[in-house]
């Protein structure tokens, strides 16, 4: 009677460790497919990104020199008025 009393929890407790462990693994497969579809998510905004700022190399090559010709300016202006500050005597 004993070793069938013992029988029957080992059955018991393998079956269990068994069932926690088929949870735990089914639990791994439904966060890596979330981890899946949120990188492919991922993927698909990076190109997104990729395909937008592609026309801004053309663009930023004349903002930079229209900046350029605007910094000329300004510190014309800037020398301008050191000299009018001097002429006042503010400097």
């Amino acid at each position: 009677m004993t070793a069938y009393l013992l029988y029957i929890i080992t059955l018991i407790i393998v079956a269990i460790v068994v069932l926690v462990l088929v949870i735990y693994l089914v639990l791994i497969i439904i966060a890596l497919r979330r981890a899946g579809t949120h990188l492919q998510d991922l993927a698909g905004g990076l190109q997104k990104i990729v395909d937008d700022t592609e026309p801004l190399e053309g663009n930023l090559n004349t903002i930079n020199g229209a900046l350029t010709q605007l910094h000329g300016g300004l510190s014309s202006v800037d020398g301008h008025l050191v000299d009018i500050a001097k002429v006042l005597k503010l400097v």
